[in-house]
């Protein structure tokens, strides 16, 4: 894209600049499918959560783009370069980028389509706040994905550009594949869309390939091959609790790990591939049947096919505080695993809703365990206004 400037601003861009828009998109945890899902059409189930990320868009009076975040970097001024946007205090350019790399990817990849529009960038100042994190803590709820989903939205919106919820999910997952091509785009397909969700992703290399060849626009409306996600309706009689291990962890690491090793395109990788597939399918069809017993199965399953890819390929998915949870869930009946990545963060239990029992017990075990619950239910909703 050629170099994006600020340019001097008419009485209709003077408008833009003094409106305000905010967007909040949800954070997410995988139910079923982790690391399979990151094999293009391989299909995974994940949910959104009700905690959320704030992105707050309004016109700048400095520098080109200021970006104010609590995820990281707390004040940073940028200025646009030939496309790209660099830190005006050029000492700490890496830390800045990296601190806030998201959120300059999506600002990035909406100039590159306004660009391609004929439209300019006006400048922006843009604040980040989450509850995804609490004083300072990471708690492993797609806070990556969620300040992608919403900064996307949030700056196409100021800039007059209302985006599809189809659109909004493609603009953030080239945003963030510029970034890490192997990470999946599920937690985007959960910010974007929200509730429960049936998600494959394409092949990243792909897209972006399309991207540098045909521009983004183009890329937008062309097939993805492999791609698809849809709603799908919550458990019936199931309550869906959430622990917290009190270990951040990676998921970028972890995956990139996976990555590194000689297991991946062997037989006991295809294998792990097609029963995830398999069990994924199971829990969409238990999902649609409105069979709890079945469901929990499943899930049962696949803490099962997780704790055999740990076994051979030692990632280090199951820490003791995620055993704990899964075994106290088991005891009443329910079911648990980890959601995610592993190694930390977060797992979750299904549990009868009705026996609020069984539903304190778990949650006392994982406290005796240092696992903390979590207060946070499925978001109906994804990215809101």
């Amino acid at each position: 894209m050629a170099e994006q400037t600020v340019v001097e601003q008419t009485e209709a861009e003077q408008t833009v600049a003094g409106r305000t828009v905010v967007r909040h998109a949800p954070g997410k945890l995988f139910v079923a499918g982790e690391y399979a899902v990151v094999e293009p059409g391989t299909p995974a189930i994940l949910v959104a959560v009700d905690r959320h990320i704030t992105v707050t868009v309004t016109g700048s009076a400095g520098a080109d783009v200021v970006i104010t975040s609590d995820l990281g970097a707390r004040r940073v001024p940028w200025r646009w370069y030939e496309g790209r946007l660099v830190p005006r205090a050029l000492d700490d350019e890496h830390g800045a980028r990296r601190a806030l790399a998201h959120v300059v990817a999506a600002v990035e990849t909406v100039a590159r389509l306004l660009a391609e529009r004929g439209l300019p960038v006006p400048a922006l100042d843009i604040t980040i706040t989450s509850r995804l994190h609490e004083d300072g803590r990471k708690y492993g709820l797609g806070s990556s994905g969620a300040v992608t989903v919403a900064t996307v939205d949030a700056v196409a919106a100021f800039c007059g550009t209302e985006l599809p919820a189809g659109d909004r999910f493609r603009l953030a997952l080239l945003a963030s594949a510029q970034l890490d091509p192997k990470g999946s785009g599920g937690d985007l397909a959960a910010s974007t869309f929200g509730g429960w969700i049936f998600y494959q992703s394409p092949d990243r290399e792909f897209v972006l390939d399309l991207a540098r060849r045909l521009g983004v626009e183009r890329t937008l409306r062309a097939p993805w091959p492999g791609h698809e996600v849809r709603r799908l309706r919550a458990p019936e009689g199931l309550s869906l609790q959430v622990g917290w291990t009190g270990e951040p962890a990676s998921t970028g690491t972890m995956v990139s790990g996976l990555h590194r090793r000689t297991w991946r395109g062997s037989d006991s990788h295809h294998r792990f591939v097609r029963t995830s597939t398999d069990l994924v399918h199971a829990c969409v069809e238990a999902l649609q049947g409105s069979d709890r017993e079945g469901l929990l199965h499943q899930i049962r399953r696949a803490r099962q096919e997780l704790a055999r890819l740990d076994d051979e390929v030692g990632l280090g998915i199951f820490t003791p505080e995620l055993t704990s949870l899964c075994e106290a869930a088991e005891a009443v009946g329910g079911a648990g695993k980890p959601s995610g990545a592993g190694g930390g963060d977060c797992g979750i239990a299904l549990l009868d809703a009705e026996a609020s029992r069984d539903i304190s017990e778990v949650r006392q075990r994982w406290a005796a365990a240092g696992v903390l619950p979590l207060p946070v239910r499925p978001a109906l909703e994804g990215i809101e206004e």
